[in-house]
């Protein structure tokens, strides 16, 4: 399977339980691809293989395991540009960008911009380009990541930052979340029928076995609660959980986020 983002074909690599490693087709030599956040090698060794593909340079967004452990044998294959945050404890990484900085991969015909969005980790980045987003584990369809290192006012503001991306962008996470997240979107905002109405589309998608990815920054900002929170609805929810009247954004998310920790 592949997906045509506005200028890229990227392909979904399934790994550990719920995780995406997405392959970037290069858009000079299609049989050239890049690697985001491959936590696992073997499934991407597969696919290579399988359809003939070659290898030419990794992204990753994070330090997490899921999103790194698969680096040190894909490197076997040959060595290629391993890019990512300023991060110790990414020991495989060949080039460290920092936010603003542009990823410029000119013999594959590739280019992004590094958007440092700390929150999930304090070094997070994503990396953004031909109409794509690769987020890692800071925004997620219907959801976001969860708050290892960040705060909830650093994790609100990297996700305000990506909310003012152009809303066409293809949004690439890290793992297949989409119908839990959605659980907990209409437990929110339960009369969000644009939230109700993707519920079905990715229960029939899910159903079917494909992924429910990509999204569209467009529609995560009509049903994604945490790209809500300065919607009254969204602050009546959340106010209604905490017991207490929330000022600012930030907060509203705080309670947001701690809610969907518990939740089940």
């Amino acid at each position: 399977m592949s997906i045509n983002a506005t200028q890229l074909t990227v392909r979904p690599v399934r790994a550990l339980s719920d995780n995406y490693i997405w392959l970037i087709e290069s858009p000079k030599f299609p049989a050239q691809v890049v690697a985001v956040d491959p936590g696992e090698a073997e499934p991407v060794v597969a696919e290579l293989k399988r359809r003939n593909l070659e290898l030419a340079a990794i992204l990753l967004t994070h330090h997490h395991p899921d999103h790194i452990g698969g680096v040190p044998e894909l490197l076997r294959l040959g060595q290629v540009p391993v890019i990512g945050p300023e991060d110790k404890r990414i020991s495989t990484k060949s080039r460290t960008v920092r936010d603003g900085e542009r990823v410029e991969l000119p013999e594959l015909g590739l280019g992004f911009e590094t958007l440092k969005v700390p929150g999930h980790t304090v070094s997070h980045i994503a990396f953004w380009g031909h109409g794509a987003l690769f987020c890692g584990d800071t925004l997620f369809s219907a959801g976001c990541g969860r708050m290892f290192e960040g705060n909830p006012e650093q994790m609100n503001a990297s996700l305000n930052r990506l909310r003012e991306l152009p809303p066409e962008t293809q949004v690439f996470c890290g793992h297949e979340y989409t119908a839990a997240n959605l659980r907990f979107a209409l437990t929110v905002e339960p009369s969000n029928s644009e939230a109700l109405e993707y519920q079905e589309r990715v229960n029939r998608i899910r159903a079917a076995g494909d992924p429910s990815l990509p999204s569209t920054l467009s529609l995560e900002i009509k049903v994604n609660p945490f790209l809500r929170c300065d919607k009254p609805t969204v602050r009546s929810a959340a106010e209604s959980h905490a017991g207490k009247d929330l000022a600012k954004p930030f907060e509203v998310f705080a309670v947001l986020r701690a809610w969907k920790d518990q939740f089940r």
